[in-house]
């Protein structure tokens, strides 16, 4: 075949780097977001933080950058270095609130010494807390060694999951302990604060709480359970009239003991855990003014950029390879901010959509949520569906009623006797209602919920019923069951 040239007319949808760039940041969570504009602010000097609020607008840097440097106020340097390290200790110290943004007394007066001192007090954790007593404590410098190389084995809980010989072989050459001296130490470290630490499991940690309580007869009884009978605990109501009737006691004072059980900690050492709680950052916010809800953007925690104006007005006084230099990099900071511009509007009117949709839910709670999927948003938003599906990803919404993940929103739903439809969301709540209510000595099953959705018109099948169920880690009727 002899080649030759020809000509083709077509179409094609072509990625330009501002649409990459757009689509890359709709995605990004809130913190993440954060975190890119720390970047992009230390990688383009044209870009800087706005503390006065306000992204600058791409079109008015670039009337500045023409203006020459006479339009321009000057600074000397040191009112420069002085504004940005006032900058940099505002951002410091400001909190946030939803309805009233940063706190305004936060840099001055008492407030700026509790801040300090909140900051400089640090929570206790658990090994601190026992090696602390263990000190206190009248013991002998061998058995001191033993209670610091127990207390430094323990997990998180407080349990000791090690076995002696690991322990004696730690151990050594500076002693020689055997294993009746760890149990020992180990039963004075359990009588600590808090009580129950240093156990090998459940049932030893228990026994040792009550061991330290004052004795009466449900206190034996409680610690013969704990020890002998834990598993058999977990079971319903048939399983505890079994136990009732081996141990030969009423159901009363068994309902009595298995009630002082339930009161003690199953993890003593947890309370003294020193994870950072991780704190959710809502997008946007729905408040409700003049009878109708409305949605505003949280901007109280997002920095805002524009143009830096010493730069932008360097470009026309600044030799050709200079301003070439601050021209790309004024380019790719226009590019930027209206990509976050973008990203703000298309959060916005998600963010709307949604509220409109689910007004019932902010008026009545969760068994009011509609049915609704993201082809149905981005109808109403008017774009493609997987930008909804961007949107709604690690995106939060403040409302009277709690923080939600914008997918909160999102459900399947379920056809009801008169040719609606029901929110999977919103059945879920009404089964947990039902079950919060369900007397304790005939908790409902499966089917008799089921039953009892379909008398209120929604056709839920018990399978149904048991994954819902299961999702919201709610047990079966036989282990809801309780003594009356």
């Amino acid at each position: 075949m002899k080649p030759a040239l020809s000509l083709q007319l077509g179409q094609h949808l072509a990625l330009t780097p501002q649409l990459r760039q757009a689509i890359r940041l709709l995605a990004l969570s809130t913190l993440e977001l954060k975190g890119e504009l720390v970047d992009a602010v230390e990688t383009n000097p044209l870009l800087e933080f706005d503390e006065g609020g306000g992204n600058e607008t791409p079109e008015s840097a670039e009337e500045r950058s023409v203006e020459g440097p006479e339009e321009k106020a000057s600074k000397s340097e040191e009112e420069r270095a002085a504004e940005e390290q006032s900058d940099y200790q505002q951002s410091e110290d400001d909190s946030w609130s939803l309805d009233s943004g940063p706190s305004a007394g936060s840099g001055s007066g008492s407030g700026e010494g509790e801040g300090a001192e909140a900051r400089m007090t640090e929570a206790e954790d658990l090994c601190a807390h026992l090696l602390w007593q263990l000190h206190l404590a009248p013991l002998s410098d061998r058995d001191q060694a033993i209670g610091v190389a127990l207390i430094e084995s323990l997990d998180h809980d407080g349990y000791w999951r090690g076995d002696d010989q690991s322990l004696i072989e730690s151990m050594r050459p500076e002693f020689e302990i055997e294993a009746d001296e760890i149990d020992a130490v180990r039963h004075r470290v359990q009588r600590f604060d808090p009580i129950g630490v240093a156990c090998r499991d459940l049932s030893e940690c228990l026994d040792v709480q009550l061991s330290e309580a004052p004795q009466s007869e449900s206190v034996v009884l409680s610690r013969r359970l704990v020890t002998d009978h834990l598993s058999e605990l977990a079971g319903g109501e048939q399983a505890l009239a079994k136990l009732a009737q081996l141990l030969q006691v009423s159901s009363e004072q068994l309902s009595e003991s298995v009630a002082l059980i339930r009161a003690l900690d199953p993890k003593p050492g947890a309370a003294f855990a020193t994870e950072t709680p991780e704190y959710v950052v809502p997008d946007a916010v729905v408040v409700r003014r003049e009878g109708q809800w409305q949605v505003r953007l949280n901007h109280e925690l997002m920095p805002r950029l524009r143009i830096n104006r010493t730069y932008a007005d360097l470009v026309r006084s600044v030799s050709r390879d200079d301003a070439s230099y601050l021209r790309g990099r004024l380019q790719e900071a226009r590019w930027l901010i209206r990509s976050l511009e973008q990203r703000d509007d298309t959060v916005l009117k998600v963010a709307q959509a949604i509220v409109l949709r689910q007004q019932g839910f902010l008026d009545r709670g969760a068994e009011a949520m509609k049915p609704m999927v993201m082809r149905e948003i981005a109808e109403d938003v008017g774009v493609h569906e997987s930008t909804v599906s961007r949107v709604t990803t690690r995106k939060y919404l403040h409302t009277p009623r709690g923080t939600f993940e914008f997918k909160h929103f999102f459900s399947s739903h379920v056809a009801t006797k008169d040719g609606g439809e029901a929110s999977s969301t919103a059945i879920q709540a009404m089964i947990k209602r039902l079950v919060e209510e369900e007397p304790a000595s005939k908790p409902l099953s499966d089917s008799k919920l089921s039953a009892l959705l379909k008398a209120k018109g929604i056709l839920v099948a018990r399978r149904t019923v048991a994954k819902y169920r299961e999702a919201m880690r709610i047990p079966p009727s036989h282990e809801r069951a309780r003594p009356a």
